[in-house]
């Protein structure tokens, strides 16, 4: 026997988890790459404002999620609360949106990671390889260790990550030592330089940089003790995204000052971070700053998939999928089968894109971005309703601020985030509203398109394992 059906185990701690979660996130990526973008097209020096609005509305939101966590274990996350709170159909719903967002993220990140792989061997001297055929190569490491026990994953992207966040920390003190050229300016937090500009464009990249903090619940089973593990991780990964990337974002204002960085952006979009990078700290450090950048783009590979093979595990030991995909390895006690099936989805979609001859970073990497970040917030609207539902039945937790206040205050935020998203929804997908019309349908589609496996399976007893 190499399979079995029960549980999936681990002793992954506070640390590990966080580390998968702020993994995902790509600092370095977010960054290097989407935070120039940000400065040229959205609210400029508002940007690091943008930042911590997203953090706070998280934060205030994962307080119920925290609460939540505690009665309800589940390699589901997402889909197992809304099954909890509001019933099966919207729950299995729930899974479709989730499975929708997190194989976009990924296709999305390959298109980059592909990407830049391409151009860092052409610099080198070496041949112009295919984009596909690059990101073939990632997907087959990222499905071997994808298959393994999920602690050989999480030191994976622990070296990784600590590597990434050393660089962007030491460009962003270098910076705070050197100075800019209009000093310390905290313009970037006035209310007035958020609302300039478009600023839900920012909030759309913002919340595209938190994708992936649902993971702290996710990977519950296989925690030490997922009550106490899972609130903390989810409060520490949230504050610790946020944080960081308001304050990076910060300090490349001030490197080139509140009142011309966002031209600065505009002229030298690719290469603004890097340039920064070569004129503070050297040519030398602007290199590994730039193969750095391919090694963040390979953890949030490998964090969001880990993410979705634990959905599709939680669906198949809960007979909503097939029963093969809720198997563990005997001796990895990894969700192997699942894994294997994410790495068959990952083929698919990139094989669309390469036969289509897309472009990886304006078709594959724009075009699923900005769907995953409208459908991780249609999930967790459907997540903050269920937290309330849930509560509100079952007497089983008496704390008002943790049960009712914060998950309604965090639900208005989450909705007012989703509003700005997609106002600005064409701007992102590079104006197109054809294309724009076409993703955001795939949205409705792939919640009905859960809701109606539960003509076809029967109920579960239970959405998860007694905690």
């Amino acid at each position: 026997m190499s399979e079995r059906t029960s549980g999936l185990r681990g002793s992954i701690g506070v640390a590990g988890i966080v580390l998968m979660v702020v993994a995902a996130a790509a600092p370095l990526t977010s960054i290097g790459g989407a935070l120039p973008v940000m400065l040229s097209i959205s609210n400029g020096p508002g940007v690091p404002l943008a930042y911590a609005v997203v953090a706070v509305v998280l934060v205030v939101f994962s307080v119920g999620y925290a609460a939540m966590s505690r009665h309800v274990v589940d390699a589901g996350a997402f889909y197992a609360y809304v099954t909890r709170g509001l019933g099966r159909v919207p729950g299995l719903g729930a899974a479709g949106l989730a499975l929708l967002t997190y194989t976009a993220i990924q296709a999305a990140i390959y298109g980059l990671a592909s990407s830049t792989l391409q151009e860092l061997i052409t610099r080198c001297g070496g041949p112009g390889v295919p984009w596909w055929a690059l990101a073939g190569v990632l997907l087959v490491v990222v499905a071997a260790l994808g298959y393994r026990n999920i602690e050989i994953g999480a030191k994976v992207l622990g070296a990784m990550l600590v590597l990434e966040i050393g660089v962007v920390a030491v460009l962003s003190v270098a910076i705070l030592l050197q100075g800019g050229p209009q000093g310390y300016s905290t313009t970037s937090f006035s209310p007035a330089t958020f609302f300039h500009g478009a600023p839900g464009v920012a909030v759309t990249f913002a919340v595209a940089s938190f994708i992936g903090f649902e993971a702290t619940a996710i990977y519950g089973e296989e925690t030490r003790d997922p009550k106490r593990t899972i609130p903390l991780a989810t409060y520490a990964a949230v504050l610790l995204i946020g944080g960081f990337y308001t304050f990076s974002s910060w300090t490349i204002v001030v490197a080139h000052g509140p009142g011309r960085v966002e031209a600065a952006a505009t002229a030298n979009t690719s290469g603004l971070v890097f340039d920064t990078a070569s004129d503070r700290l050297g040519p030398v450090f602007a290199d590994t700053v730039t193969v750095l950048l391919l090694t963040s783009l390979f953890a949030a590979l490998l964090a969001f998939h880990n993410a979705i093979a634990r959905y599709l595990f939680a669906l198949g030991r809960n007979g909503i999928a097939p029963a093969a995909l809720g198997t563990t390895h005997e001796r990895h006690e990894s969700p192997h089968v699942a894994s294997l099936a994410q790495t068959g989805t990952a083929v698919v979609v990139l094989a669309i894109f390469a036969l289509a001859g897309a472009d990886p970073v304006l078709n594959l990497f724009t075009w699923m971005s900005g769907l995953a970040t409208v459908s991780i917030l249609t999930l967790i609207l459907l997540t903050g309703l269920a937290i309330l539902v849930f509560f509100a039945r079952a007497d089983v937790d008496t704390r008002w601020w943790n049960t009712r206040i914060a998950p309604a205050l965090g639900l208005l935020g989450v909705l007012a985030l989703t509003i700005l998203v997609l106002t600005n929804f064409t701007t992102l997908i590079s104006g197109s509203a054809t294309v724009a019309t076409t993703l955001l349908a795939t949205i409705p589609a792939a919640f009905a398109l859960g809701a109606a496996t539960t003509l076809t399976t029967k109920p579960h007893p239970t959405t998860s394992p007694t905690p």
